[in-house]
């Protein structure tokens, strides 16, 4: 595939490979939320009791995390087109056997293949996008396939527990299957065969790489579950620090690494991970932190809690269209900063929500959320892939990817220990109440607030010529 000049505008075949895309990740983003409430279900069919069914959260989780590093090197050897196309066959004939499953081993092992198919569906579909897309055209390509990781934790958990009441829980997976037909034929007919590079794999860096971050998301979904176990999380995050680390050391001297780390020299990659890591981390634990508040706190039905949820996904939709028409005005350090404050303002928001709080400003409050969740999703995403070059893309969206997906499982785990914590202080243990949400939102709002010290060092033209903010760029 031909990379898109600067200056061309988007095509119709590139706004289409962003929809296919956006379709393909919302399918993966789903499959990680979406059995959270057939959990029941499930261990019966199975003969289990539910917490077993934890596994088949978490091997799902472990193989997107062990895989997510290899995606660059493959998605260079055999080309993006057919990589994309045979990761969406995988997820999509893992999904059918997911279905088919009659016993917990054989279901472990189909989620296994599930989240190998979405390792390389996320980050070779970016990969896809950058390649088709200007860089003109790159806020509205990312804005596209943005909404899905905002929408799938919002819509998975209802989702999920509607199929399994109103058909039954294999029907969670049979879905994927004309799903993924359609966004294969879709694949092969818009997706242009690119010629691949033959470089040796790095095993070294893929075992190390695949266990530290492996051994961090055990630990961090360890994290999220009460009671929780002291000396396994320390031993697992101990493990997955050091192994993360010898592999950054082993990424810095080897010939052939297996992802490039030179795009860390550019400073809107670095602000997008490392400050936009804890606007992730903060945002993330919105879906696990608000429903708990409406029906352990509020005494609302999961109807009315389901649909308060509706609220915060149609704001994060309702901003798609704006995105373009802010940071034109108001530029990434701009948008990053005003935004970014606007985030905490919600997170406050949420905090001085009460049970007899009129329904309507609830909405108002959910909607306001989704709108400024959505802005910095898109933003920070778009800042990341401003200044890379194409020989640079593959192994951005490999590093992008992962720390996207850690950033996800540390968002709920942060959310529960914030939690945890103020039960503690108000000695609420396991009942938490009011008081003890307020605190855990206080929390995300004063983390939001600490991402923003990474954008105050952006140039006010940074990222100017994807933006269009060239007035204040001159100036």
């Amino acid at each position: 595939m031909n990379p898109a000049s600067d200056t061309e505008p988007p095509s119709k075949r590139g706004r289409q490979i962003a929809w296919l895309v956006a379709a393909a990740f919302f399918m993966e983003n789903l499959d990680a939320t979406v059995i959270t409430t057939a959990v029941p279900a499930m261990a019966q069919s199975f003969g289990v009791v539910p917490v077993a069914l934890s596994i088949g959260i978490s091997a799902y989780l472990l193989a997107l995390a062990v895989f997510i590093p290899a995606s660059g090197w493959v998605a260079d050897r055999f080309g993006p087109r057919a990589v994309f196309s045979a990761a969406v066959l995988i997820f999509t004939v893992a999904s059918v056997c997911c279905g088919l499953s009659q016993s917990l081993p054989v279901f472990v092992v189909a989620r296994i293949a599930q989240g190998i198919g979405g390792a390389l569906m996320v980050p070779v579909g970016r990969l896809v996008v950058l390649r088709s897309t200007p860089k003109s055209g790159l806020v509205k390509a990312l804005a596209t396939i943005t909404w899905p990781g905002l929408a799938a934790p919002v819509l998975g958990p209802p989702l999920g527990g509607w199929i399994a009441s109103t058909w039954s829980w294999h029907w969670i997976f049979f879905l994927n299957l004309p799903l993924g037909v359609l966004a294969l034929v879709a694949a092969l007919r818009l997706i242009d065969g690119a010629p691949g590079q033959r470089r040796p794999f790095d095993w070294i860096g893929f075992f190390a790489s695949g266990v530290g971050l492996a051994a961090l998301m055990y630990a961090m979904d360890l994290l999220s579950h009460a009671p929780i176990d002291g000396a396994q999380v320390a031993g697992f995050g101990a493990l997955g620090v050091l192994s993360l680390g010898y592999a950054l050391w082993h990424l810095r001297r080897t010939p052939h690494p297996l992802v490039d780390l030179s795009v860390f020299q550019l400073q809107t990659f670095r602000v997008s991970v490392f400050g936009g890591s804890l606007f992730r981390i903060a945002i993330g634990s919105a879906p696990f932190l608000l429903p708990l508040m409406f029906q352990l706190a509020f005494g609302f039905s999961m109807v009315t809690s389901g649909f308060l949820m509706l609220a915060l996904f149609a704001g994060n939709l309702s901003m798609k269209p704006a995105t373009s028409w802010v940071l034109r005005r108001w530029g990434f350090r701009g948008t990053l900063l005003g935004n970014g404050l606007l985030v905490a303002i919600g997170f406050f928001a949420n905090a001085a929500l009460t049970a007899n709080t009129p329904l309507a400003v609830m909405v108002v409050v959910m909607v306001f959320g989704g709108l400024c969740r959505s802005m910095q999703f898109t933003t920070l995403a778009t800042l990341g892939f401003c200044d890379t070059s194409p020989a640079q893309a593959s192994g951005a969206s490999a590093l992008f990817s992962m720390c996207q997906q850690l950033s996800a499982g540390v968002g709920i785990a942060f959310g529960a220990m914030a939690l945890g914590l103020s039960e503690r202080l108000t000695g609420h243990g396991g009942h938490p109440g009011v008081e003890d949400f307020r605190l855990a939102f206080a929390l995300m709002a004063a983390l939001s607030l600490l991402a923003l010290v990474d954008a105050f060092g952006l140039p006010r033209n940074a990222g100017s010529r994807v933006s269009g903010h060239l007035r204040n760029a001159a100036s």
